[in-house]
């Protein structure tokens, strides 16, 4: 169990969290989330050891092994399947012991404690994990120091789940993965056996995987049963209550205030005077909500009109040097396309952009474009490109030299950028700001044509939501690579499948692209698990079968105990539901009225505990019976 007790941590001066609380319990999947810069990161941190708390305590139980990805991207020139194997040190060090031990005390000892820890079976599921991140067989074998940063991330993320510590903890771990590395991370977390806290700003994932939100908001940590869709129903039912509740003691306050001002100096109503002064004194002020609304972002409509197809591919080869990419390329892209492209990384889907974007060249085929086109091409590699002692307003002023200072800031803030954030050098803005700052810079021209690759990455929220917002307001063509499902989902119109060398429209939904993921991954690690073993015999497989039935038939007992549960709760709900519809019970007998509402309550409470209970040994369930299918 992880306990967080009046924690309080300043920077700078700055308060990051003030008087905190938060409980975890074992074995919880917690989502953390919150605007960019209000403290995830650094209660991390905190949790971790790596920053001292002003005031406060953390208590993790005894015994934990607590886990996090390593800042640092391994770059030895070890292999992939040694570096994540290596992560388990303890391992490592018996095998090695094991070796030379020549005690046989010992050497009892030292296999026990490798069966207990599962070693032998190492190998496997370091392999598995690999896999699920996109690395295959042959890729596992070569050495970290030949893939570029993203990729080794990868290999980081892989040791630490690999290791499986009591508490994980993930610092946006899918701003490094496609989006079938996505779709596998939120299946692994699901069934995750141990605690996980995760910040994301991936609202599938943390639908998928949290059954808790921690929210930071004003240095405070505010806890929320459910998921993140759930969370955000409750906080606007919170904040929409908590207004109307401000706005209710704030007319209070004014009527006691005129009557204090009005009669203060009558001797007849001095009494009544300071009653209500004394009234106002103790009235405990009730905050306005704050109104956190994201600036919006802009994106320029296009200069131009251009007639259909704006490009057109046809034969179409691309690569690099002698190297093909993709082949058979017979595509068409209108004025108004939506277009999202799917497909793993590695399959060619920037590779396909770039040509797109006329930053790439046709080996084969011919490309038609139209007329005097404008496109804007935003690859999250550019943030590297801008200038780290210049600040948005700067970088806007270059482009736009004729311009007046008035015409400068406004173009800042149509990117998102508002306030004292437009005079910030681009080396102290976080890589949200960074990008909407890239992204404003590259569609400033009017672009007829918008191609972003990873847009969303180090995006809050509610920051992506404002790009959707963009986007769909965005009057000219859209060509999107993106992890993220649901802006996928909330911005597209066409998929295209990019993979086994081509390109190929999907004429499916995004529920089924995850669908087909799924069976993918299945798949593969059901013929991984067939090639080193034999093939069972019929007896033994009957006999398999009959203990996975065994294994699930108590999940299934509690899931209808809760069914059972929730069926009886419903029905007093319906009972008291009934008489409360009575108009006549609240006059005759008000004190009954309210024990009936009372009862209800109680009811309504049960039947959420059933609720939960029910959803705890489905999930269950369904990973049990989903790891017997594989079996």
């Amino acid at each position: 169990m992880l306990k967080i007790r009046n924690l309080t941590y300043r920077i700078n001066g700055r308060t990051l969290i003030e008087g905190a609380d938060a409980t975890v319990p074992d074995g919880a999947k917690v989502g953390l989330v919150g605007r960019n810069g209000c403290g995830k990161t650094t209660l991390f941190n905190i949790i971790c050891g790596k920053l001292a708390a002003e005031s406060g305590d953390i208590e993790i139980s005894d015994g934990q092994r607590l886990g996090r990805v390593t800042q640092e991207a391994p770059g030895t020139e070890a292999s992939l399947i040694a570096t994540v194997l290596a992560a388990d040190t303890e391992r490592t060090a018996l095998l090695a012991e094991a070796e030379t031990a020549t005690d046989p005390h010992r050497i009892g000892e030292i296999h026990t404690r490798l069966a207990d820890i599962d070693a032998y079976s190492a190998q496997a599921r370091a392999a598995s994990i690999l896999a699920g991140l996109g690395f295959d067989d042959a890729a596992q074998q070569r050495p970290c120091s030949s893939y570029s940063g993203g990729w080794r991330m990868r290999v980081a993320l892989a040791a630490v789940l690999f290791l499986e510590p009591d508490l994980l903890l993930l610092d946006e771990p899918t701003n490094y993965l496609d989006l079938e590395g996505t779709v596998w991370l939120e299946t692994y977390l699901a069934r995750y056996p141990h605690t996980v806290v995760v910040i994301s700003h991936d609202r599938d994932l943390l639908d998928t995987v949290a059954r808790q939100i921690i929210h930071v908001d004003n240095g405070k940590l505010v806890t929320y049963r459910g998921n993140y869709s759930e969370f955000e129903r409750l906080r606007r039912e919170k904040a929409e209550l908590a207004q109307k509740r401000a706005v209710k003691q704030a007319e209070e306050r004014a009527h006691l205030q005129a009557f204090v001002d009005r009669f203060r100096a009558k001797a007849s109503k001095a009494r009544q005077a300071q009653s209500r002064i004394k009234k106002l004194e103790k009235m405990a002020f009730i905050e306005p909500v704050l109104d956190e609304t994201m600036p919006p972002i802009r994106i320029p409509a296009p200069k131009r009109t251009l007639s259909p197809p704006i490009i057109a591919v046809e034969r179409g080869v691309i690569g690099y040097g002698d190297t093909p990419v993709l082949r058979r390329l017979n595509l068409r892209i209108d004025d108004d396309d939506r277009i999202a492209l799917l497909g793993a990384n590695g399959n060619g889907k920037s590779t396909l952009a770039k040509l797109l974007a006329g930053r790439l060249p046709l080996m084969e085929g011919t490309t038609t474009r139209a007329d005097r086109m404008e496109i804007a091409y935003f690859a999250q590699h550019q943030l590297d490109e801008l200038r780290p002692a210049e600040s948005p307003f700067d970088h806007v002023r270059a482009r736009l030299r004729y311009e007046g200072e008035a015409e400068v800031r406004a173009k800042v803030a149509q990117m998102g950028l508002a306030g004292e954030r437009m005079d910030t050098p681009a080396r102290d803005l976080s890589g949200g700001e960074r990008a909407k700052l890239l992204l404003g810079l590259a569609t400033m021209n009017g672009a007829n044509l918008l191609i972003l690759d990873e847009p969303t990455n180090h995006l809050d929220i509610d920051s992506r939501a404002a790009l959707i917002d963009a986007i769909n307001s965005y009057e000219g063509a859209v060509i999107l690579i993106s992890h993220d499902r649901y802006l996928v989902e909330a911005c597209v119109d066409r998929l295209w499948l990019v993979g086994e060398g081509t390109v190929k429209p999907f004429d499916d939904d995004m529920e089924a692209y995850r669908a087909l993921i799924i069976g993918n991954a299945r798949k593969s690690r059901s013929e991984a698990a067939e090639k080193p073993a034999e093939r069972m015999s019929a007896q033994d497989r009957r006999r398999e079968a009959a203990e996975a039935r065994a294994a699930l038939a108590p999940l299934k007992k509690k899931m209808q105990a809760a069914e059972r549960a929730i069926a009886k709760a419903e029905a007093e709900i319906e009972k008291r539901d009934a008489l409360l519809a009575d108009p006549s019970l609240y006059t005759k007998d008000p004190a009954k009225a309210a024990a009936i509402s009372q009862e209800r309550a109680r009811w309504v409470e049960a039947r959420e505990s059933a609720e939960e209970e029910w959803m705890t040994h489905a999930e269950a369930y369904e990973a049990a019976e989903a790891e017997t299918a594989l079996s």
